[in-house]
C-alpha cells in the first residue's frame, strides 16, 4: 500500500509540471470568448516556424523523402539505434565543427529533439541523482525528470549578461550525485548565443565538478548576431558531453520528428562497455522516426544548398529586429538584450506600469482574450512576470501583434 501511495505522489508531481502546451491551449481557449471575430489570432507562443510562410522548408529535402519512400527500400523496421546511413551523416555533419571525428557509433537517432532529452534524462537517473537544468529553460526537462525520480536544481541564467550562466551558482547547486548540467545553446527561451570563451568555463566547471554537460543544440547554426554558434563538443575533450539536436528547426521540419542523441567524448567515458550496452538496451525501448525518413537524411545534410540556411537566418534576423523596435515603443515590456539566435526571445514585464494586471499569466490570458494575440508566460519557462515571444513569424503579423500589444497597454496603463 505505501509503494502504491509513493507512485501516486511521484505520478501527481510529473502531471503538475508546466508544459508550453498546455498553456498554450488553454490561452487558445482564452481566444474563444473575445466577442470580436474580426480579429484573427496571431499566435507568437510556439517555436514552430511552418505555421508562417515566411519561413518556408527546402523542396529539395521534401524531394530526398519522397524518394527513400518510393523506392519501396524502407517500409521495415529500422535498427534500434537508427539507420547506419544516418547515423554517419549525422556524425559527419557534426565532426565538420569539432577538432576530432565522431562516428556513427557516437550517433543515435531520436523521434526529435523531445525524445533525445528523454533518453539523456532516463539514462542518467538512479536513486538520488539531481540534474542543474537553465532558468528560464525548456520545461520538458523538468517534467522527464520528474517521471525518472531525479531532482531537479535551477541555475539562473543572467539577463544582463547576455543570458550566461550563473557559473558561481552551478558551484553552490552541484554535489556528488549530480550527473549531468544541461545547457540549450542557442538559447530557448532567451535568443541568446554562448560565446567560445563562456562555453570553455561552463566546460571546466563541469569538469571540475565531475559531471557531464548536455548541450541542447536543437537550434544549432540558427545564430544571427555577434557571436557565432560554437558546438559544445568542442570542449568534449575536456568534459563528456551528450548533444541533442535534429532536423526540425534548421531544415524548418518540426513534424519530421528527426532527431539524434550523441556522445561528444574523444577520451572514452561513453565508450565502456556497460556505458555502450546501457545506451543500446535502452534505445531497443524506443521506436525511432520512420524508417523512409531516416534514410533521406544523408541527401538531406549533405545536399541542402547554403542558400537556403542564409535565407532562414536573414529572415530571423529582420523578424528579431522587428520585434524589438515595436516592443521599444510598449512601455510596459523591456529586454535586456536582443536576440543573437534561435526564434525566441525573453521579455520583462514592467507591472507598476499597468493599473489591473496582477502577474505574466494575468498578461498573458487578458491580451489573448481581448486581442487574440498569444505570447508565453514567463512563468512556463521558470521566470515569472516575463514573457517569451516567438519572433519566427510573418513580418505583417508580427507587427500587427506589437500594435495589439500597444493597445492593450493603453487600455490597461495605470493612470498617473
Amino acid at each position: 500500500m505505501e509503494s502504491g501511495i509513493v507512485t501516486m505522489n511521484h505520478e501527481c508531481k510529473a502531471t503538475s509540471t508546466i508544459t508550453i502546451k498546455g498553456i498554450l491551449s488553454l490561452l487558445m481557449e482564452s481566444v474563444g470568448e473575445n466577442k470580436d471575430d474580426s480579429k484573427r489570432v496571431i499566435s507568437l507562443g510556439m517555436g514552430d516556424p511552418t505555421l508562417t510562410t515566411c519561413f518556408p522548408n527546402t523542396k529539395f529535402a521534401e524531394q530526398a523523402v519522397a524518394d527513400a519512400l518510393h523506392s519501396a527500400k524502407f517500409h521495415g523496421y529500422a535498427p534500434t539505434p537508427g539507420l547506419p546511413q544516418a547515423r554517419t551523416a549525422i556524425a559527419k555533419y557534426l565532426s565538420d565543427d569539432l577538432p576530432y571525428e565522431l562516428s556513427s557509433d557516437d550517433v543515435f537517432i531520436t523521434c526529435g529533439c523531445t525524445q533525445a532529452i528523454d533518453v539523456s534524462v532516463a539514462l542518467l537517473a538512479r536513486p538520488g541523482a539531481n540534474i542543474l537544468l537553465p532558468r528560464p529553460g525548456f520545461p520538458i526537462y523538468e517534467l522527464c525528470a520528474a517521471f525518472r525520480q531525479v531532482e531537479v536544481r535551477h541555475y539562473d541564467l543572467l539577463p544582463g549578461k547576455g543570458w550566461e550562466v550563473d557559473l558561481d551558482a552551478i558551484e553552490a547547486l552541484a554535489d556528488q550525485n549530480t550527473v549531468a548540467l544541461a545547457i540549450i545553446n542557442p538559447g530557448n527561451p532567451c535568443g541568446n548565443v554562448y560565446t567560445y570563451h563562456h562555453l570553455e568555463k561552463i566546460a571546466k566547471t563541469a569538469k571540475r565538478l565531475g559531471t557531464i554537460v548536455i548541450a541542447d543544440e536543437v537550434y544549432g547554426h540558427l545564430a544571427f548576431g555577434d557571436n557565432p554558434f560554437v558546438p559544445m563538443g568542442v570542449f568534449g575533450s575536456i568534459v563528456p558531453v551528450i548533444t541533442l539536436g535534429s532536423l526540425s528547426k534548421r531544415w524548418i521540419v518540426p513534424g519530421w520528428r528527426l532527431g539524434w542523441f550523441v556522445t561528444n567524448d574523444p577520451s572514452g567515458t561513453f565508450r565502456k562497455p556497460k556505458v555502450v550496452e546501457r545506451i543500446k538496451k535502452y534505445f531497443d525501448l524506443l521506436g525511432g522516426p520512420a524508417t523512409f525518413i531516416q534514410a533521406a537524411v544523408p541527401r538531406i545534410i549533405t545536399q541542402t544548398d547554403e542558400v537556403f540556411f542564409r535565407k532562414t537566418i536573414d529572415n530571423l534576423r529582420h523578424t528579431s529586429d522587428i520585434c524589438c523596435q515595436e516592443l521599444e515603443d510598449i512601455p510596459c515590456i523591456s529586454f535586456p538584450s536582443k536576440p543573437q539566435g534561435s526564434m525566441a526571445m525573453m521579455a520583462e514585464l514592467k507591472l507598476s506600469h499597468l493599473d489591473d494586471i496582477s502577474d505574466d499569466i494575468d498578461f498573458c490570458f487578458k491580451l489573448a482574450k481581448e486581442e487574440s494575440v498569444i505570447i508565453l508566460p514567463g512563468t512556463a519557462v521558470g521566470l515569472k512576470d516575463w514573457i517569451r515571444i516567438t519572433f519566427a513569424a510573418d513580418p505583417s503579423s508580427l507587427r500587427d501583434a506589437m500594435k495589439r500589444m500597444k493597445f492593450f497597454y493603453q487600455r490597461h496603463a495605470r493612470k498617473q
